[in-house]
C-alpha cells in the first residue's frame, strides 16, 4: 500500500493522512472541510498519485533552481484556495531523471496539467500566480458538473 501523505487542515489544524486515491478528494477526518491536496511523488507513487477525480498539477523541480523556489508557495497557494478541485504534485527532477526523462523535462519549472493520468498542457517557466491560476481555471471548469 504506498505510503500517506501527512495534510494538515487549514481550518481546524488536524494532521489527516492522505493516501493516493482515484476518486473523491481528502477531507479533515475532524472538521470534514476539503484539504489542499499537495503530495510529493517518485518514480514508485507517481502513477497512483497521478490518477485522481480532480484536475492534477505536476510540478517538475529541483533544489538549487530559483525560479522552482517561486513558483513553490503559488502552487500551495493554488492548492489551499482550490481545495478539494485540484491535486498538486511536486516531482524533484534531480532525484527522479526517469520521469523528468518520460516528459521531456527540458526547462524548470515545469507545470503539467493531468487529467485522467494523461497530459493535458504544461507550462515552462516561474509564471506569475495570476497568470498561472488563468490558465488553470478553464481546466477547473471543464470537469465540474
Amino acid at each position: 500500500m504506498p505510503d500517506a501523505t501527512i495534510v494538515r487542515c487549514a481550518n481546524c489544524g488536524t494532521a489527516n493522512r492522505v493516501r493516493a486515491v482515484g476518486r473523491g478528494v481528502p477531507q479533515c477526518a475532524s472538521c470534514h472541510q476539503k484539504l489542499a491536496w499537495l503530495v510529493d511523488a517518485d518514480g514508485q507513487s507517481f502513477a497512483a498519485e497521478a490518477h485522481a477525480s480532480v484536475p492534477v498539477l505536476v510540478d517538475f523541480w529541483a533544489p538549487w533552481c530559483g525560479p522552482c523556489r517561486m513558483v513553490s508557495p503559488v502552487l500551495e497557494r493554488i492548492a489551499r484556495t482550490r481545495a478539494g478541485r485540484v491535486k498538486v504534485i511536486k516531482v524533484n527532477t534531480d532525484a527522479e531523471p526517469s520521469l523528468a526523462q518520460r516528459f521531456r523535462v527540458q526547462g524548470i519549472p515545469l507545470i503539467v496539467l493531468m487529467r485522467d493520468g494523461a497530459e493535458v498542457d504544461r507550462r515552462v517557466g516561474a509564471l506569475p500566480e495570476q497568470q498561472l491560476a488563468a490558465w488553470l481555471e478553464p481546466h477547473l471548469s471543464e470537469g465540474a458538473g
